[in-house]
């Protein structure tokens, strides 16, 4: 019998995301965003589904918070729209927008779970990306004026912040793969884009800070773990510049004010440079409290030329994947937090998202998502082992308590520990709910069962 056991202070948690789940899209003096527009772009979207709707918790949020509080949650990680606050990014404040974050974030403190509040998932308002959106610097200054309205309305209600969620699926994946709003592909713009991120996270903090806000701030961006094939040396370099991809170039900047020369340089043989003015790296390295951490997936890898932007490609080891078709790969999850405490020191970490796409329905009122229940043992056990080899881990958020709009794949993949019937909006608490609300009232499980 293995027993996995957590410290008692551990925060546990899950995660969601506005356009995800709140529908309401033409409600509420919501603006639109740019997965409004995306979503609705013939061939984006799976089965051109869109937000509109979603899992209607701009008006089911009441419910959703009692199915938190009979998991046992202390932490619920929701991020703010954009456009439901500044409907046109800038302007006008809405104050119908307001009131329904209000609405919710009091109700979660009255149930004893702390808000934790990600101000950019993505749904930036439509009016701005018309005049460029991120690779227009103007878009950084309307960005920090709507965080500074949201530290103003909510200081003391809500004592965690997140600037951005994962600023490379904002830069690489929506401006060089295309594959997220607003969909380019063009790997100088995906590159303005990853910078000027940087930029309004760094004045982002420091407006937090001028302001005297309550609490503490920091960000969430996504990593992956390549591991070398071989110890050739091809194959190492060619999975230090895959990994780099997702961590120095996004970790960096912020906790050591450069970026990786390494990378800077291999971009620079493919034409590309980053747009740096006069004082952005002093602004982008402004001290954060905590950062969060995403994962999923990794991979072993190896040198291929010619293979992708750094000559690298993925080697099937015949893992196990989810229905999303991503391996399960635990072992990356521990290595990628040991070497991010190695880089960048023992910053306290939260798991902001961590969880898996199974695709299991009801039957008989039940829902049986035996391999979620797998991949969350597997996955708390990699953090547990990286927590004994000192990765300074406070809390875990898996993702995602509700099934949701999955953005380009829309309603066709579920990673929640909830199931949504999109057509009646029922919720129903799968077996991994039970499996994580025991192991979060234990503080520990068992591998073995």
């Amino acid at each position: 019998m293995t027993i996995i056991q957590f410290p008692k202070e551990m925060i546990w948690g899950a995660a969601t995301a506005s356009y995800q789940i709140e529908g309401a899209a033409n409600e509420g003096g919501r603006g639109v965003s740019i997965w409004d527009t995306f979503s609705k772009t013939p061939g984006k979207v799976y089965n051109g589904d869109n937000g509109d709707v979603a899992c209607d918790s701009y008006h089911r949020y009441e419910e959703d918070i009692e199915i938190m509080k009979d998991l046992g949650i202390t932490a619920y990680r929701f991020s703010v729209a954009w456009p439901r606050i500044f409907p046109n990014g800038t302007g006008e404040v809405n104050s119908e927008g307001l009131a329904y974050y209000h609405a919710l974030v009091d109700k979660l403190n009255e149930a004893g779970i702390e808000p934790l509040c990600t101000l950019y998932h993505w749904d930036l308002p439509q009016a701005l990306q018309d005049q460029g959106g991120w690779d227009n610097r103007a878009t950084i200054d309307a960005f920090v004026r709507y965080a500074e309205t949201m530290f103003n309305e909510f200081d003391g209600k809500i004592t965690k912040w997140l600037t951005f969620n994962e600023p490379w699926c904002v830069s690489y994946l929506s401006n060089y793969i295309g594959a997220h709003a607003p969909g380019y592909t063009d790997l100088q713009l995906a590159t303005n884009v990853a910078h000027h991120l940087h930029v309004a996270h760094g004045k982002t903090v420091k407006k937090f800070r001028d302001l005297g806000t309550t609490g503490e701030i920091g960000y969430a961006p996504n990593v992956e773990w390549n591991e070398p094939f071989s110890n050739e040396q091809e194959d190492i370099d060619a999975c230090a510049r895959a990994n780099a991809f997702f961590i120095e170039w996004f970790f960096e900047p912020v906790f050591k004010g450069t970026y990786p020369q390494f990378m800077v340089d291999w971009f620079k043989e493919k034409g590309v440079t980053v747009p740096i003015l006069d004082g952005d790296m002093e602004i982008i390295s402004q001290p954060i409290d905590f950062l969060g951490i995403n994962y999923y997936t990794g991979s072993v890898s190896r040198y291929k030329e010619n293979e992708g932007l750094f000559d690298h490609e993925r080697v099937d080891q015949g893992y196990e994947k989810t229905d999303i078709g991503w391996n399960v790969y635990p072992e990356g999850f521990y290595k990628v937090l040991c070497y991010i405490t190695e880089q960048y020191g023992q910053v306290p970490i939260y798991i902001t998202e961590n969880g898996s796409c199974y695709n299991d329905e009801p039957v008989d009122g039940r829902v049986h998502d035996q391999g979620r229940i797998d991949y969350l043992k597997q996955h708390l056990t990699a953090l547990n082992r990286a927590m004994n080899s000192g990765v300074n881990i406070k809390g875990y958020l898996t993702w995602s308590l509700l099934d949701n709009f999955e953005w380009a794949e829309g309603y066709n993949m579920r990673f929640g520990i909830v199931h949504v019937n999109y057509r009646t909006l029922e919720r129903t608490k799968k077996e991994s709910f039970y499996w994580y609300k025991q192991a979060i009232q234990n503080g520990w499980f068992n591998l073995g069962e």
